[in-house]
């Protein structure tokens, strides 16, 4: 089993920094798109030894960011043999993601998608990672990850009910499809359930073994990062110098 994938990532190396720690080993073939003027993730990149491309293609129809054809970009640079995956930068795999995977008889007629809990702030994913809970545990249980809350499924019922959408969506090459859909003036909204809807309702697989961590800095509303990053940055804050507070005597 070949499994290739293509990230776009933009703006969000600070929390890619994390999450490609865990992913890399995931992916036979991994390539990060980016804009040229992204030092961020070159830096992440480069310092972990994987591919990026860099394009002006999010804004050269003067739109503010289209992903899509960004991912396109990605996947011409996959062989595009077997099994692709488009992720998003900020979504977490569990380490047996692969093993899961490789278990699951899947179908080459299939797109499959999986189910992500967001995991919120610096200090929760610390906590998180200090506790080391497996997701898999006793050889039967699968486990939501501690300090998250779950991210609501989509649904439409106009194209048949449940959409894997992009934060992970797997589907092989011998369905022909190797390019994503392209919306003009569009952002990173919908093109994904567009994506989704080329695989008739029962051709669209959730995987209940594998659950994901959407990792996010802070809540925001909701498509507020789908034009550019809103965001606060991912990491420590600082505590302000004890001069700068007001003085209380006691």
């Amino acid at each position: 089993m070949k499994i290739e994938a293509v990230t776009v990532c933009k703006g969000f190396s600070d929390i890619l920094e994390h999450t490609i720690l865990q992913n890399q080993a995931l992916f036979d073939r991994w390539i990060i798109v980016t804009s040229p003027d992204d030092d961020g993730t070159h830096r992440v990149c480069k310092r972990h030894g994987i591919d990026f491309v860099d394009t002006d293609a999010f804004t050269r129809r003067g739109e503010k960011f289209n992903k899509s054809l960004g991912i396109n970009v990605g996947l011409a640079y996959l062989t595009c043999e077997d099994w692709i995956v488009h992720l998003d930068a900020d979504t977490l795999l569990p380490p047996r993601t692969r093993q899961f995977l490789e278990n699951a008889e899947l179908d080459t007629r299939n797109i499959y998608g999986i189910d992500r809990f967001n995991l919120t702030g610096w200090e929760a994913f610390q906590e998180w990672k200090a506790k080391g809970n497996p997701q898999y545990e006793w050889f039967c249980l699968i486990n939501a990850p501690s300090n998250t809350t779950f991210a609501t499924r989509v649904v439409h019922f106009d194209y048949g009910g449940w959409m894997p959408i992009g934060f992970f969506q797997l589907w092989h090459f011998d369905s022909g499809v190797t390019r994503y859909p392209v919306k003009a003036a569009t952002n990173a909204e919908h093109t994904d359930v567009l994506h989704a809807m080329k695989w008739p309702r029962p051709r669209r697989v959730l995987i209940p073994e594998i659950i994901a961590i959407h990792l996010e800095s802070e809540k925001v509303p909701w498509g507020a990062n789908w034009e550019k990053r809103v965001s606060k940055p991912f990491g420590p804050h600082p505590h302000p110098h004890p001069r700068s507070q007001p003085y209380h005597q006691g």
